[in-house]
């Protein structure tokens, strides 16, 4: 899974596609282009022949440019990364740092495309991506791009409270403002440390509340397991920042009502 931060130090996490995904995605496309090139061909041939040897060998040869490489960069660059067979299995080409494509990206998959899918039968890509990390393809590589989920599964939020032998201590806890992604590490630990090794997720567990330590003031008491912590450190910032939205948002309906009283004694 690959971690993209944001200028608002937000994580944003992206799951790379599968290989099968990838190359189902791509079968797809292919037939697609397959289709669209017989059904080109059909109708140049229903069409009188109005044309010469080397008029018509032209026309030809452009709707074959446009159908395999001008239409796919096209759709591309205006879907922002989609394709037909990419919109069935749910993928998405995004830029290595999680942006989306522009027209220069398209263009060069676009333009390799030829030559891994088409002239090589695929065997070009299909090895690439096989022995690639992300399932990137030789376009891929050169056009600083790769295939993500695009419909995977929105986590829920987060459910985490504070034991009772903590209450008193977190009612008085100095808690600093965490880094955002500090922040969102111990949302992830918190979220899938029942998934984890038991060595793993103890190991993990001690790093982030050391690190969290910092923050906060004073330490729980002596004994506490560093799980317990996090999960009442983030219980209590949750509870806090709900609280001081609230005052800000009654003190804002406070002075709106106060303005709109004003004005219309004012008439």
């Amino acid at each position: 899974m690959s971690a993209i931060i944001t200028g608002e130090a937000v994580v944003l996490e992206l799951r790379p596609a599968s290989f099968a995904a990838r190359s189902l995605g791509s079968a797809i496309d292919v037939l697609v282009t397959i289709a669209l090139i017989i059904g080109a061909m059909f109708v140049m041939g229903a069409v009188p022949d109005l044309l010469d040897g080397a008029a018509a060998r032209t026309v030809i040869l452009v709707t074959l440019v446009g159908i395999v490489v001008a239409l796919p960069i096209a759709v591309e660059t205006l879907t922002r990364g989609k394709s037909v067979g990419k919109l069935v299995m749910g993928l998405r080409i995004v830029r290595d740092d999680g942006g989306s494509i522009r027209f220069r990206q398209a263009l060069v998959r676009g333009l390799l495309a030829v030559f891994e899918i088409y002239l090589s039968l695929g065997s070009v890509a299909f090895l690439v991506c096989l022995f690639n990390g992300k399932s990137k393809r030789l376009g891929d590589m050169m056009a600083g791009t790769y295939a993500i989920r695009d419909r995977a599964p929105s986590a829920g939020p987060l459910q985490v409270h504070t034991v009772p032998a903590l209450e008193s201590w977190a009612s008085l806890a100095d808690i600093g403002r965490l880094p955002d992604p500090l922040a969102r590490r111990i949302s992830v630990y918190l979220r899938q440390g029942a998934r984890m090794a038991a060595t793993s997720r103890a190991s993990m567990g001690v790093a982030l509340a050391e690190e969290a330590a910092a923050f906060v003031a004073p330490l729980p008491p002596a004994g506490t397991p560093a799980e317990v912590f996090l999960a009442a450190l983030m219980s209590e910032r949750r509870s806090r920042e709900f609280a001081r939205l609230s005052a800000a948002e009654e003190q804002a309906a406070h002075l709106r009502a106060r303005l709109e009283g004003h004005g219309v004694g004012s008439k």
